[in-house]
């Protein structure tokens, strides 16, 4: 699925890194745990979390990941932001839970990324 497919899907705003839009990811991983996520996840995953810090980014390029989620509303601090955008990972906020954009990824093909 493309990475602008899932910004579409959640009603997500774009923050960062609109030239890596076009990047297939194939599955999805959600969790406010950091240390789940570099425990359970597989490389190309799109990582959706409601934990808006620059850990999240140190943790989505440890594991290749080219996008991350912020649910619930969250936003990307200055230091996320420019965290991101110079590892090139795409971060999109969404007002949606983390279980209701899990779900409509899912419905629309995204796998899980375990």
């Amino acid at each position: 699925m493309l990475i602008k497919t899932i910004a579409e899907i959640l009603d997500g705003e774009m923050i960062c890194c609109a030239d890596n839009m076009e990047k297939d990811v194939h599955a999805a991983c959600a969790s406010d745990m950091m240390s789940d996520v570099l425990a359970f996840v597989k490389d190309q995953a799109v990582l959706i979390t409601g934990l808006s810090n620059p850990q999240v980014i140190r943790t989505a390029e440890m594991m290749d990941m080219n996008c991350v989620v912020l649910v619930r509303g969250k936003r990307p601090d200055k230091i996320m932001q420019s965290l991101a955008e110079s590892k090139g990972i795409v971060v999109i906020c969404t007002k949606e839970k983390m279980f209701s954009a899990c779900g409509k990824l899912y419905s629309e093909g995204l796998k899980a990324g375990n």
